[in-house]
C-alpha cells in the first residue's frame, strides 16, 4: 500500500511539472512559429497566457487602446527578486532622471538595467511580432541560459505598437495566400493594396510620431515610456526583402548632444550581434542609412531621453510568408523572425553585463542636464502674444507630456538669437513669456526640440533636417547664450465671456478658432465674415474676423448668444461682444465687404495612386482637430463621381491621372467653373502645371557655360544630394489681404520637403499669396544646386476659373500634422471663398 501511495505521488508530480511547463508559441497556438501570420487576438492570448502562468517573472498591462480599441500591451519581465519590487525599481530609476535623491555608488549597483523592446510598429512588417512571443518564451522556458540576464536586467516587451495597422495586413494577406505560400515575388500575395499596413487607422507612420505625439498610440505609449525611462531601447523593424539585416551602430549624421557613452554601446551592442550572426552566416550591415537625428523616431527619442536607443531593420516588406529574393534564395517568415530573436536577446545579454555602467551613465546623462545643460544656448523664451494663445496652447501641452520644464519670463530684457530675423537682437522679456531653460531634467530633448539650426555632420540623412517648435507652431522666439531669470507657473487664463445683444466677433487666428465656426456652421448658426480690417470699440479687428450676427439667425430665439457663449467658454475660445454694426473705420457690417461664410461640403479623393500617409494627414485633421464632417471618395471611381454634391475637393499628395492632362481635366475643371473649389497640397501641385492653367513649374538653371566636374562612381549618390533638400524651414512673405492669408502676420514659416516651386503669376493670372525669401533657408539642408532655385519662388497660390478656385500649396502644410502653423492656411482655403 505505502509503494503504491509513493508511485502515485511521483505520477502526480511528473504530471503537475508537464502542467507547469512554459508552452512555447507554437505548442499554444496550434501551428509552427512563422508558418503563418499571428493575428494580434491571439498574441494577446498567449502574452495573458505566459503572465498567467508566470507569474512570479511576469507583469502584463494594458496601457492603452488604438483607435480601432485594439489593446496595447507592455509586459515586464525580470526575476522573482526584480517583479516582487518591481515599482520600487521604477520609481528609483525615475528618481536617477530627476537628482530627487542622491544615490551612492552600491545603491546604483543595485538597480538592474532596464531593457525596452518595441516590435511592429509598422503593421506590415510583420516578423517582429512574432519574434515577440519567441523572445519571450526563450526568457522563461525551462532550462534555458538566458534566465539569469533577468537577475540585472528588468525587460520590457511591447508585441505590437501598431495593432491596428498589423491585423489590417495579416487580415489581408489571409485572404490571398493559397494552401502553400507562392514565393515568387510577382504572387498577388507580395503585392499589398493602398493603404497596406504600415500605418495606423488613421495612415500615419508611428515610428514619425514619438516627438509630435498627434496620434492616440503614441500618446498612451509615451506616457508609459516616460513613467519608466528604460537604459536601453530597440525598435524592431523590417526593411524592403532583398536587403539582409541591419544592427547599429548606427549611420552619421548623429546629433551632437549624443554622448560618447552612447556611441560607445552602440558598438558594443554591435560586435555581440555580429558575433551570432556571424556563427550562422547570416549577413548583415552597420553604419550605414539610418542615423540618429530626426527626433521622432523610436530610436532618436529614447536617445535624447538618456537611453541607448537603437533600430534593427531585418529585410522583409511584403515577402508574406516566403519569397525569392535577388539572391535566389527564399526568404521565410521564420528566418525573419529569428534573426529579430538573435538580435533582442543579445541586446539584453550585454546589457545584463554592463548593468551598473549603463546605470551609472544613464544617471550622469541627466546630472550633467542639470547642472551643466547641453548645446551653446542656455534659454529659450516663447513670446506670449495675445493673438496666439491657442498655439501657445498646443505648445505647453506637448512640453507637458514630455516632461519639459518651463516658467513665465521676468520683467527684463535680453539678447538673442530671432527666430524671425536668423540674427541677434535685443528683446524684452515678460511675464507673459514662456522661458525654457536648457539646463534641466529633459536638457537634451529641449536643445534638440527648440534649437533654431541643428549642427549636421553629414548632409546625408533620412529624415527632414529641421522641426524647430517655434517654426513649427509660427511663434516669436528668441534662443540666448545667457540663463535668462524665470518667474511663477505659466498657464492661459481661463477665458470666461460676456453676454451681448447685438452679436460677436470672432478674431480668426488659430485652428481653435476655425473648429469653433465648424461647430457653429453644423449647429446651423449664420456666420459672415469681414474681408478687410476694421475698428469699433476702440479694438482692431483684422481681416477673416468672423462676425455672429442676429441678423440670419431669429430661429434661435432670445437664447442664441448665450448658447453661443456657453459653447466659445466649453471651447476656451474668446468671442468678442459687439454693440453696433457702425464702425469707426473700415466696412460696416452691411457693407459688400462683409461675405456669409457658407458651410462647404468636402470630398477627399483616396485610394490607388494617392499617398496614404498625406491622405491620412488631411481625414484625421478633419475628424480629430478640426471636427467637420469629410467624405473620402476612390480615385478609381471617381470618374463617376457626382461632384455636385460637393462644394470642396481636396488632393492630397499623390498622382492623379485626371490631372496628367488638359483632356482628363475637363470634367472637374468644368466643376470649377460651376463655383466649386479645388485644394491641392505638397508636390501634386506640380501636376497642375500640365494643365495650361498658367502655372508654371520653376526648373533648376542650367544655362551655366560653366563644365560639371565629373563625379566618380562611388560618389553618385552623395552627388545627388546636391539637387535636393530634406525638410528645410523657409520664411514666406504672404499677401495678408488675400483670405488663403487670413491669420497670419504678413510671414509664414514653410517646412519644404522637395525642391517643388512656382514661377510667380503675371498680371491677371493667378494670385501670388506666399512667396519664399531671397534670403534662404532658416533652418535645415538645401543641396548647393536646388538653393537658388527656391529663393524667391511661388509656394503659395490661388487660380481663378470661372466662379471656382484652385488653392494651391507646394509645401505639405499638413506635414505629420506636428506642422500646427500650416493648418490655418488648410482652414482658409476650406472656408473662404475668395471671388
Amino acid at each position: 500500500m505505502k509503494k503504491y501511495t509513493l508511485c502515485l505521488c511521483l505520477l502526480q508530480l511528473f504530471f503537475s511539472s508537464i502542467l507547469a511547463q512554459l508552452k512555447s508559441p507554437s505548442e499554444f497556438l496550434g501551428y509552427s512559429l512563422g508558418s503563418r501570420h499571428t493575428p494580434h487576438h491571439l498574441v494577446q492570448r498567449y502574452m495573458e497566457y505566459v503572465a498567467t502562468s508566470k507569474p512570479s517573472h511576469v507583469q502584463l498591462r494594458e496601457y492603452g487602446r488604438t483607435e480601432e480599441n485594439r489593446p496595447l500591451l507592455i509586459l515586464a519581465v525580470s526575476s522573482p527578486q526584480n517583479i516582487s519590487r518591481l515599482e520600487e525599481i521604477r520609481n528609483s530609476n525615475l528618481a536617477l532622471t530627476h537628482g530627487a535623491v542622491a544615490f551612492g555608488a552600491e545603491q546604483l549597483s543595485a538597480l538592474p538595467a532596464i531593457v525596452w523592446l518595441s516590435y511592429n510598429v509598422h503593421g506590415n512588417e510583420a516578423s517582429s511580432t512574432e519574434a515577440a512571443m519567441l523572445t519571450l518564451y526563450e526568457l522563461l522556458r525551462e532550462g534555458s541560459d538566458c534566465a539569469a540576464w533577468l537577475t540585472n536586467t528588468v525587460v520590457l516587451i511591447d508585441p505590437c505598437l501598431n495593432p491596428d495597422g498589423r491585423d489590417r495586413y495579416v487580415n489581408w494577406y489571409q485572404s490571398v495566400v493559397g494552401k502553400k505560400f507562392n514565393a515568387n515575388p510577382l504572387s498577388r500575395e507580395h503585392q499589398e493594396p493602398w493603404p497596406g499596413g504600415r500605418s495606423n487607422h488613421y495612415y500615419f507612420d508611428l515610428n514619425r510620431d514619438w516627438a509630435w505625439l498627434t496620434q492616440i498610440e503614441s500618446q498612451q505609449r509615451i506616457k508609459l515610456y516616460r513613467g519608466w525611462m528604460p537604459h536601453v531601447h530597440v525598435d524592431l523593424h523590417e526593411q524592403g526583402y532583398n536587403e539582409p539585416y541591419y544592427f547599429a551602430p548606427a549611420a552619421e549624421p548623429y546629433h551632437e548632444v549624443i554622448t560618447p557613452w552612447q556611441r560607445k554601446f552602440q558598438q558594443e551592442i554591435g560586435t555581440n550581434h555580429a558575433r551570432y550572426f556571424d556563427q550562422n552566416g547570416w549577413l548583415y550591415f552597420t553604419k550605414e542609412r539610418f542615423d540618429l537625428l530626426y527626433p521622432s523616431y523610436g530610436d532618436t527619442y529614447p536617445v535624447y531621453n538618456g537611453s541607448i536607443g537603437m533600430t534593427y531593420e531585418q529585410g522583409g516588406i511584403r515577402a508574406g510568408l516566403g519569397v525569392v529574393n535577388e539572391d535566389g534564395d527564399t526568404l521565410t517568415l521564420y528566418n525573419r523572425l529569428i534573426h529579430h530573436v538573435t538580435t533582442s536577446l543579445s541586446t539584453i545579454e550585454v546589457s545584463a553585463g554592463q548593468q551598473q555602467k549603463l546605470v551609472q551613465e544613464f544617471a550622469a546623462f541627466f546630472e550633467n542636464g542639470r547642472s551643466k545643460g547641453m548645446g551653446g544656448y542656455k534659454s529659450f523664451i516663447i513670446k506670449g502674444e495675445a493673438n496666439r494663445e491657442a498655439y501657445l496652447q498646443k505648445l505647453v501641452t506637448l512640453l507637458d507630456a514630455h516632461g519639459i520644464e518651463y516658467r513665465t519670463g521676468t520683467n527684463t530684457t535680453a539678447k538673442g538669437y530671432n527666430y524671425a530675423t536668423a540674427k541677434e537682437e535685443t528683446f524684452s522679456v515678460s511675464a507673459a513669456d514662456i522661458v525654457i531653460n536648457i539646463a534641466q531634467t529633459n536638457a537634451a530633448l529641449v536643445q534638440v526640440l527648440f534649437e533654431p539650426r541643428t549642427l549636421l555632420a553629414d548632409s546625408a540623412t533620412y529624415d527632414i533636417t529641421a522641426w524647430s517648435l517655434p517654426y513649427a507652431y509660427g511663434l516669436q522666439a528668441y534662443a540666448t547664450k545667457e540663463k535668462i531669470a524665470q518667474g511663477g507657473n505659466w498657464k492661459l487664463s481661463p477665458v470666461s465671456n460676456t453676454t451681448t445683444t447685438y452679436g460677436y466677433a470672432l478674431p480668426w487666428n488659430s485652428p481653435a478658432v476655425a473648429s469653433f465656426a465648424a461647430r457653429l456652421l453644423q449647429a446651423g448658426v449664420k456666420l459672415r465674415y469681414a474681408e478687410d480690417s476694421f475698428y469699433t470699440n476702440g479694438k482692431k479687428f483684422n481681416p477673416g474676423t468672423i462676425l455672429i450676427l442676429k441678423t440670419s439667425n431669429e430661429r434661435w430665439g432670445d437664447a442664441f448668444f448665450e448658447k453661443v457663449r456657453l459653447w466659445a467658454n466649453e471651447q476656451s475660445i474668446n468671442i468678442v461682444p459687439l454693440s453696433s454694426g457702425l464702425v469707426q473705420q473700415g466696412a460696416d457690417f452691411g457693407s459688400d465687404k462683409v461675405h456669409p461664410l457658407r458651410t462647404p461640403r468636402v470630398a477627399l479623393l483616396s485610394g490607388e495612386g494617392t499617398y496614404s500617409l498625406s491622405v491620412g494627414e488631411v481625414w484625421h485633421f478633419f475628424e480629430k482637430q478640426l471636427n467637420y464632417p469629410v467624405t473620402l471618395l476612390n480615385q478609381s471611381s471617381f470618374a463617376s463621381a457626382d461632384l455636385a454634391s460637393f462644394d470642396v475637393l481636396v488632393l492630397a499628395e499623390g498622382r492623379y491621372r485626371f490631372l496628367e492632362n488638359r483632356e482628363s481635366f475637363e470634367g472637374v475643371q468644368k466643376w470649377i467653373q460651376g463655383g466649386g473649389r479645388l485644394i491641392v497640397l505638397g508636390e501634386t501641385t506640380a501636376q497642375l502645371a500640365k494643365l495650361d492653367l498658367g502655372l508654371v513649374l520653376r526648373k533648376e538653371d542650367n544655362s551655366s557655360d560653366k563644365i560639371a566636374p565629373s563625379v566618380l562612381f562611388k560618389n553618385r549618390e552623395r552627388d545627388q544630394i546636391s539637387t535636393i533638400t530634406t525638410g528645410s524651414i523657409w520664411k514666406v512673405s504672404l499677401d495678408a489681404s488675400h483670405p488663403l492669408a487670413f491669420g497670419y502676420p504678413g510671414f509664414y514659416y514653410s517646412l519644404k520637403t522637395d525642391g517643388t516651386l512656382f514661377e510667380l503669376f503675371k498680371e491677371d493670372k493667378g494670385w501670388n499669396v506666399g512667396q519664399t525669401l531671397q534670403e534662404g533657408p532658416l533652418a535645415g539642408f538645401v543641396g548647393s544646386r536646388l538653393q537658388p532655385t527656391l529663393k524667391g519662388g511661388l509656394v503659395i497660390g490661388q487660380l481663378s476659373v470661372g466662379r471656382g478656385n484652385i488653392s494651391f500649396f507646394a509645401d505639405n502644410i499638413l506635414f505629420r500634422n506636428f506642422w500646427e502653423n500650416g493648418k490655418l492656411l488648410f482652414c482658409n482655403a476650406l472656408f473662404f471663398d475668395a471671388r
